[in-house]
């Protein structure tokens, strides 16, 4: 379209109303023309989300199986530990009664030959 100096306001609101239909024509059959690309790409999309969020989950399930294994085996370690303290006081303890036991079997001892000593020197005596 020329451009003439005497175009009047009627005219070039025409030509403006014009050129934007036609530019809103060309955008409606780009738009149509691209529908097919963009479900394509739109799959896509939605395919790489599905596969992240499957990452996401095995992440997830890997950190509580981790998880679950370090308590087990902090577990075991704590039964462990709580054994062989347990085996340790039961030592001591039968250690240490073995020790009484001793005492009070030589104190034994000790009273029935000082008991023997001293019926032996009454029947001196007598």
């Amino acid at each position: 379209m020329r451009h003439s100096r005497n175009n009047d306001l009627t005219d070039r609101r025409s030509a403006a109303a014009d050129a934007k239909a036609a530019l809103l024509m060309a955008y409606r059959a780009a738009k149509t023309a691209a529908e097919p690309s963009q479900a394509a790409r739109q799959a896509e999309r939605v395919c790489l989300v599905e596969a992240r969020e499957a990452r996401r989950a095995q992440r997830a399930r890997l950190k509580v199986e981790e998880r679950a294994r370090i308590e087990t085996l902090a577990a075991q370690e704590r039964a462990a530990t709580e054994a062989a303290a347990a085996a340790e006081i039961e030592a001591r303890q039968s250690a240490q009664n073995a020790r009484i036991a001793r005492v009070v079997q030589d104190e034994a001892a000790r009273k029935a030959e000082r008991d023997r000593r001293d019926a032996a020197r009454k029947a001196r005596q007598a």
